[in-house]
């Protein structure tokens, strides 16, 4: 099995390292605009291979990417001091718009997987193109906030003493800011939240939660203010929604992908808890939210909806 990894960088290097090291797939094909940076990457991981899973690992070109079953998209340019947020959508729209149709042309039957920030609309723009191939956006998957969700269940994991798997939490909407975290279905240990904390004789609090809170919604400014980037998280995302493709293994997962209507927002592109398998995304599931996470979702959904709206008029 196959995987394609566009764009070299942090990102994509430590998801390939990841699957190296979790053993995903049989090959993994390293490209990049940089082809030193590609060669380096792949001969780096490559000599892990020996410690982890025996993959084959190399750089290569788009015609290297054929019969490739999944291709993650991490390729990008960053936000200059002084830009605004759409001109960097602009630029990055610019890049998508160069690079996605050769992974087409080389890769049409591969699940493509968006990384390249900002995810939800990168992954809009993504589907967009896919569609002029006749590919249908269940096929196109924006990593979302898998990872939101990630440090979510380890915070929550870490108050309650307990390991973060028993911990069921969903963080929705937006990769950013404007994230929800969803704290009315979260259970453990396939109990209510409210009765695992009396079971434990634990306190949950207002200052607690906002503590938690801000430790999901602000983790990546505090590790970029701390070593300029975020990478092991979302590489081992990344990892593990291709081993789910790869495998079919009919997982859910937040990840994005165009949706008809989400909390009354049309045609949007945020996460929500997903069935992900062999062909991409499955199913999706609109969780039965309180009030308040209900209009927050809204909101956040909004705000997306606004962005791809002024990169469409651009």
């Amino acid at each position: 099995m196959k995987i394609g990894i566009v764009g070299c960088g942090f990102v994509g290097a430590t998801a390939a390292y990841a699957m190296v090291m979790n053993g995903v797939g049989r090959e993994i094909v390293m490209v990049d605009l940089n082809r030193k940076r590609a060669d380096a990457e792949a001969a780096d991981i490559l000599h892990a291979v020996p410690f982890a899973h025996n993959l084959n690992i190399h750089s290569g070109d788009y015609a290297d990417l054929r019969g490739a079953r999944v291709v993650v998209m991490a390729a990008g340019v960053n936000q200059k001091p002084g830009e605004t947020r759409i001109e960097l959508l602009e630029r990055n729209t610019a890049v998508f718009r160069s690079v996605i149709p050769q992974i087409y042309d080389n890769a049409p039957d591969a699940v493509v997987i968006v990384a390249t920030n900002p995810v939800d609309v990168m992954t809009h723009v993504t589907a967009t193109i896919a569609h002029e191939y006749g590919i249908p956006s269940s096929r196109v998957i924006g990593s979302g906030t898998t990872l939101d969700t990630a440090r979510f269940r380890s915070l929550l994991s870490q108050f309650l003493g307990v390991d973060s798997t028993h911990v069921h939490s969903y963080v929705i909407g937006e990769h950013g800011d404007s994230e929800v975290l969803v704290w009315s279905l979260t259970n453990v240990g396939n109990m209510p939240l409210a009765d695992f904390l009396t079971l434990r004789g634990l306190t949950l609090d207002d200052a607690t939660c906002a503590g938690i809170d801000a430790g999901v919604r602000r983790a990546a400014y505090h590790i970029i203010e701390g070593k300029g980037a975020t990478y092991y998280g979302i590489g081992s995302a990344l990892a593990r929604i291709t081993r789910n493709i790869l495998s079919d293994r009919r997982s859910i997962m937040t990840v994005c992908t165009p949706t008809p209507d989400i909390a009354g927002v049309k045609d949007v592109t945020v996460s929500l808890p997903r069935l992900v398998g062999g062909d991409g995304v499955l199913e999706t599931y609109h969780l039965p939210l309180n009030a308040e996470e209900g209009a927050a979702l809204n909101r956040s959904a909004g705000l997306i909806r606004g962005l791809i709206d002024q990169l469409d008029h651009d």
